[in-house]
């Protein structure tokens, strides 16, 4: 394996363990929000979610890491910087916002209500 090589293994290493980082975090939120469970946790998951929004904002709407991919490989998929199927890469944002856009809503409700 060339240096090249491995240094974008370990970006795609560190994106996808980020990349489940948050689905922890954003399934935690939708599941707290479901249940009715709003604690500390809650908040902390909607300050890394919106933490994560800013640094795609700052960087046009990139990943940092595929910035940094980018000077590893030519590659066109939008999987080349991450271990997930090319769709749900090419995908991520949306669905992941708006599974955000849900707890948020309903942890909005369940704010009003109680």
């Amino acid at each position: 394996m060339t240096p090249m090589n491995r240094k974008l293994l370990y970006i795609k290493l560190l994106h996808t363990l980020i990349w489940l980082f948050f689905n922890v975090v954003i399934f935690y939120l939708l599941y707290a929000a479901i249940v009715g469970q709003i604690d500390i946790w809650v908040w902390v998951c909607v300050g890394l979610v919106l933490l994560e929004g800013l640094v795609l904002l700052i960087f046009k709407w990139f990943c940092p890491l595929t910035i940094i991919a980018r000077n590893y490989s030519d590659s066109t998929m939008d999987n080349f910087d991450i271990f997930l199927p090319n769709w749900l890469a090419r995908h991520n944002k949306r669905i992941y916002t708006s599974l955000f856009v849900i707890a948020l809503c309903i942890l909005a409700y369940r704010l009003i209500v109680s």
